[in-house]
Order: structure tokens, then sequence, then C-alpha cells
């Protein structure tokens, strides 16, 4: 652990070893009880019924794909622990995936570049790093995890965001989802108290979109609240969001949202064209802060981006990206 994060001693046992990409615990538990349990690779653990059933639903949780988000690191091991005490009580395939674990170990969001926009073909300059390698580990696992599964495929990539927002909980989903899965996803989120869905129509390399598009799966980046520290995180935000996942694992009746999500269409992603590249607002500024038509949100050289409607929402404004990169996305909303 890095100074900025509390004693291992500290820590719940049950969220150190999911830190630490350690399943031996839950995975003999889930051994015992007669299902196929895999370790693929370092920070993945698939469960897998040993009866074939193509109605039984396939799920990936990952967590982790930013070593800072550690939230959802601690929601998950606590659901997962107990989960693994009631092992029958598993009524889906799963995979557990711990994304970006040297990134975790040393307390920071990655080693050498964002590992969540690396699940793409091409990756020009980062095709080098450390993430680069990582992502290809992750998407040999995904691959094998999914081949063969039935028709109900679902992926919650979760995460935290860098940055206040108007609505904490959000959720970005690939407008390319077949739209009965589309619902289904979009009901589940309701469910887990996600205030707002942003349809996303084009990857930027994230896991989910990749599960999405090639895989056949429901996918969908999941954000949590804020950045927190591992151990020191107010689960309390996450109770609805357990709930939700709890009853999903479990093969239990969906319950209704206590109110619908709000649904944004992407209007214009921003994208990060060279070192001019220079934004009106930044990592200060909260998610879903509102712009007027015509404001400038970016310029960069004769590139200037602009909104286009007469309201636009700037969601994920991050300057420092590395060229090529999207810098943010301006959202507007449609329900």
């Amino acid at each position: 652990m890095s100074a900025a994060k509390v004693e291992e001693s500290a820590l719940p046992e049950a969220v150190r070893a999911l830190a630490e990409a350690d399943f031996g615990a839950v995975a003999q538990r889930f051994r015992d009880a007669g299902f196929a349990v895999g370790l693929p690779a370092s920070g993945i653990l698939t469960v897998k019924s040993v009866a074939s059933d193509p109605t039984r639903p396939s799920v990936l949780v990952s967590v982790g794909v930013h070593g800072d988000e550690t939230g959802p690191i601690e929601m998950v091991a606590h659901l997962v622990e107990a989960l693994s005490q009631s092992p029958a009580a598993l009524a889906v395939d799963l995979m557990l995936c711990v994304g970006n674990i040297d990134a975790i170990r040393a307390g920071k969001r990655f080693v050498d570049a964002d590992l969540n926009r690396m699940f793409r073909a091409q990756r020009g300059a980062l095709a080098g790093t450390f993430e680069a390698g990582r992502a290809d580990v992750l998407i040999d696992a995904t691959r094998a995890f999914f081949e063969g599964s039935g028709p109900a495929r679902w992926h919650f990539d979760l995460h935290t965001a860098i940055r206040p927002s108007h609505y904490p909980m959000f959720a970005i989903v690939p407008e390319l989802i077949a739209r009965s899965q589309r619902d289904e996803l979009i009901a589940w989120l309701g469910e887990a108290a996600i205030g707002a869905i942003i349809m996303n129509p084009e990857s930027a390399g994230t896991y989910s979109y990749f599960t999405s598009e090639h895989l056949g799966a429901a996918g969908s980046t999941v954000e949590l609240g804020k950045v927190g520290v591992l151990g020191q995180n107010d689960l309390a935000q996450f109770a609805a969001a357990a709930r939700a996942l709890d009853r999903l694992l479990r093969g239990a009746p969906a319950q209704p949202a206590a109110s619908a999500p709000h649904v944004f269409d992407t209007a214009q992603s921003i994208i990060k064209l060279s070192d001019a590249f220079s934004m009106t607002v930044g990592r200060e500024t909260w998610n879903f802060t509102a712009l007027k038509k015509g404001d400038v949100i970016a310029s960069d050289g004769a590139t200037v981006y602009t909104v286009k409607h007469d309201e636009e929402l700037v969601v994920f404004p991050n300057p420092d990206v590395r060229v090529g990169l999207r810098a943010g996305i301006m959202v507007v909303r449609t329900a």
C-alpha cells in the first residue's frame, strides 16, 4: 500500500484480498460447492456452473481499471465475500476482474497510460505501454469467458469519477447494444439508483464498449460517486448499486427503480488533436455542467469546439489527456 492509503491491517480482509487480486478463499468456497472455478490470469476469477444451461446469464464485473478508484473494490469485495459464504445462491456464470492491479498497489490512476483507452485494435503511441499489455490479457480472458455463453450477457465496469458531478451516480451505455438488452440494462441501472445515462455512439477504447461491440454483452461504464481512499469510502452511497448487483447475481426478481434515470445523447466528443489544445473548462468543472449555444468549449489550433445545441452539458472534461484521446463529452438530455 502507498503512504496515501490506510494501513493493510485496518482493511477488512475481503477488501484487502480483492485489492491485491487474492481470490484464494473465495475461489475455494465456490470450488467446494461444485462450480468450475478458473484463474485464467492475475486479477481474474471465473465461476461457472458445470451444467450446460443456455438460459443461465453470464455476468462480468470489473473494478480497478483505474487504480485510484477504490470505492467499487470495497463494494464488490463485501458482496462477493457474502455470496461465497452461500455459494449455491449464485445464479449466473460470473467473471470478476481487478483491472490494473499494479496501479492499485501504487495508489495511482495508471502506470503508463489510461487502461480504459486500450480496448481497441489501434493504440498508436500507446501500443508499448504497460496498460496495453494488461488490456491484451483482459481481452483474451474476457473472450474465453463469454465464448459459448447464452444470450444473457452483462458487463458492469465499475468506476468512480475524479471530479464532483451534478449526477453523483451515472453510466455510459453503448448505443449499439440491441434494444431489448439495452432496455434491461437501463432498468437495472435505474434499480441501482443511477441518476443519468449517457448513450455513447462510438468507442473511445473502453472495456465496456469492447464487450458490447465484440462479445454481445450489455456493457456499461458505471460511475459510482467520487474517487476515495481504500478503506475510507462511504459504502452507504453504493447501497442501491450493491443491492441491485447482488440481486442479479442471485437470480432474484428485478426491483422497480425509485425514479427513472435521465437519459442523454452524446452531442460531440472533444478530441485533443495537438499540444496546442486548451479548454475553457477543466478538471475542476463538475460533470454535467451546462454550457449555452455558441460557448467555446475548447480550441486546438484552427479547430474550435463550440456548443451547437441550445444547451449541452460537459462530462469528463480533462485537458491533460494525451494527444489523440478524448478530452470530454458534450451531452444533451433526451429523457
